[in-house]
């Protein structure tokens, strides 16, 4: 049972700093869809109704599911036991949501931070109770379960049944499950919430400013080189006083996981991964070694570009993401970029452009940084009754825009998948990452489109081939590291100084020679949340942007249609494979050469910006 802890804003007011840009008035979410408040009785009320119901539950039908698959009502009453089970997943999934958004408001917030950890604490002993659930599915002889799963109304469901069943090789005993689960809490989710407390808590001294993290990052896109090697400077000097912190923490998760990973029979580091994301092996691997094989005709040929446009051999890496030279910056409003990524969408489909838009009018967005807020940004399900929320940390830059596009294609993938329930609509990391990009791209090509500016198209066209850069190379960068961390770790526990040369090995074979990694950069692995939250989540990434090169190209060859089978696919949740979602665009990620045609897209880009000289 799956239960998302991503974190947003909670209803109570937080003492918020606002952004030194003048983007206007940013939004704030409102939580109280979910709930009223952390002290309200509605969310004390089903606190206490999910654990009395998950007990209820299992009364019911612990060590009596293989009993009910051999009835002759089988498909009637397992299809209860079913859609029993589906919304109480909703509702410990609503509590956790809320819980986990309230979180992330404010990490450094004693009183936030208590009242999730209690709150996962109960959350943890309900979901205790169900474990057996999932488990005693899978032992039900397969035909049998096939054959009542083929029968009206246990059918209904029949799509999850098929994907539980590819957990089964590597689940274990109803005790040992159990274990694992409430050893969890004080085991890898609590050095997860050490990582969150320990990031937001930091703070960084640019000429003279005290700064978080989000907006200290954001200063190494200044338009003043100096300001940007000063916030490079100050992100060294703290990352390097943490190190060790975030050494113990990265070491004491790669064990964690080899524990699990040996227990369950995983063979390969990432394997787990690949079973959660539903996808092969070989099929991630040809993804890496594509990738990999087109560092030198990618990154390493941009950034040889980029550093000619400054004039030089070489650019240090605090200039790698830097706006180019002699373009006008400006900050670009709230009100601008909203009618920016809807305008976009809208001129794809109408349908679309209304989904994205309930997201402003209902106040389903939290914009503006602020102390303690969750850095970065991301878009959370929740659960199917009740809405997505999307975290930002807006201060109007163009990268900024490209963000709020990202974050709503997520959410108008979680509204029109969460139809398919609380078991079916989560979509894996596949094809998680499908929407979000598509509305990056229609976002970025409609901005282009009505650029006459030649420096301005020029500006336009590099920006989007550094995010290609950064979501295609970097992240597969990304996977390299932690794959060579978690190997190395097998082997026994790493120093802060080889997690930093894992790093920066894996940088320099990616970026190239153009881009200098000076003493500095060693620690920078540090504060990736995606190492500790979710490992080898980060190759989801370039395998959804070379997967959207491959879909875009198809629309803009044959739009007549697209949109239709577009939204079939993003509709599905997770209730088909990915393997057939694509197929009637005619695209197939098991191809050996599938992978080439997103790469070629940013090629193509690159060659159009040496044209522009």
């Amino acid at each position: 049972m799956a239960f998302h802890e991503t974190v947003l804003r909670s209803a109570t007011k937080a003492g918020a700093a606002k952004p030194a840009q003048t983007t206007g008035d940013l939004p704030e979410w409102d939580l109280t869809h979910l709930y009223p408040g952390i002290e309200s009785p509605e969310f004390k009320r089903d606190l206490d109704r999910g654990l009395v119901e998950a007990q209820a539950l299992a009364g019911r039908y612990r060590g009596k599911l293989a009993d009910i698959a051999a009835a002759t009502d089988a498909s009637e009453t397992l299809a209860a036991a079913v859609k029993s089970y589906e919304g109480l997943s909703d509702l410990l999934g609503r509590i956790g949501a809320y819980a986990g958004l309230v979180y992330s408001g404010d990490t450094t917030d004693p009183q936030r931070a208590k009242f999730y950890g209690d709150t996962q604490d109960k959350l943890n002993a309900a979901i205790t109770e169900l474990l057996f659930f999932e488990l005693e599915l899978n032992r039900i002889e397969p035909e049998l379960l096939a054959k009542v799963a083929n029968q009206a109304p246990l059918s209904h469901w029949k799509p999850w049944l098929e994907d539980l069943a590819k957990d089964k090789p590597h689940q274990l005993d109803d005790r040992i499950e159990a274990l694992f689960h409430e050893k969890s809490m004080t085991g890898a989710a609590a050095w997860n919430r050490l990582f969150d407390e320990t990031i937001a808590s930091l703070r960084f001294i640019v000429d003279g400013e005290e700064l978080t993290l989000e907006l200290t990052l954001n200063k190494l896109q200044d338009s003043d080189g100096e300001v940007r090697r000063k916030a490079a400077e100050a992100l060294s000097t703290v990352f390097r006083k943490e190190l060790r912190t975030f050494a113990l923490i990265t070491n004491t998760l790669a064990k964690d996981k080899e524990i699990s990973d040996r227990w369950r029979k995983f063979e390969d580091v990432a394997d787990s991964r690949h079973l959660a994301n539903r996808v092969e092996r070989e099929v991630v691997d040809a993804l890496v070694a594509a990738v990999r094989e087109a560092y030198p005709r990618l990154s390493h040929r941009y950034y040889r570009l980029k550093a000619k446009w400054f004039g030089r051999e070489e650019l240090d890496f605090w200039d790698r993401n830097a706006p180019l030279p002699q373009v006008e910056q400006r900050t670009i409003p709230w009100t601008e970029a909203r009618e920016t990524v809807l305008s976009a969408y809208g001129a794809f489909s109408p349908e679309m452009a209304a989904i994205a838009k309930r997201f402003f009018d209902e106040r389903w967005i939290d914009a503006p940084p602020r102390p303690g807020k969750a850095p970065g940004a991301f878009a959370h399900p929740t659960v199917p009754s009740a809405h997505p929320y999307v975290l930002l940390n807006y201060q109007g830059k163009p990268r900024d825009v490209m963000t709020l596009a990202h974050e709503l294609g997520h959410g108008v993938h979680q509204v029109l998948a969460a139809p398919n329930g609380a078991l079916m609509a989560p979509t894996p990391l596949t094809l998680a990452e499908t929407a979000s990009v598509f509305g990056e791209m229609l976002t970025f090509r409609k901005l282009l489109d009505s650029t006459n500016d030649k420096k301005q198209r020029k500006a336009m066209l590099a920006a989007k081939v550094e995010d290609m850069i950064n979501t295609v190379v970097r992240q597969i960068a990304f996977y390299t590291f932690e794959r060579k961390v978690h190997e190395a770790r097998r082997e026994g526990e790493l120093t802060p100084e080889a997690l930093c040369e894992i790093w920066m090995s894996v940088q320099e074979e990616s970026l190239g020679p153009a881009i200098r990694l000076s003493s500095g950069y060693e620690p920078y692995w540090c504060y990736i949340p995606h190492f500790i939250h979710s490992p080898f989540y980060v190759y989801a990434y370039a395998f959804g942007d070379c997967l959207v090169n491959s879909l875009y190209g198809v629309y803009q060859n044959a739009a007549e249609g697209f949109q239709e089978r577009y939204f079939a696919l993003l509709s599905a949740g997770g209730s088909k494979p990915y393997g057939e979602l694509l197929a009637p665009f005619g695209l197939d990620a098991k191809d050996p050469g599938f992978w080439q045609i997103g790469l070629r897209m940013i090629e193509g880009m690159i060659i159009e910006l040496e044209g522009m000289e």
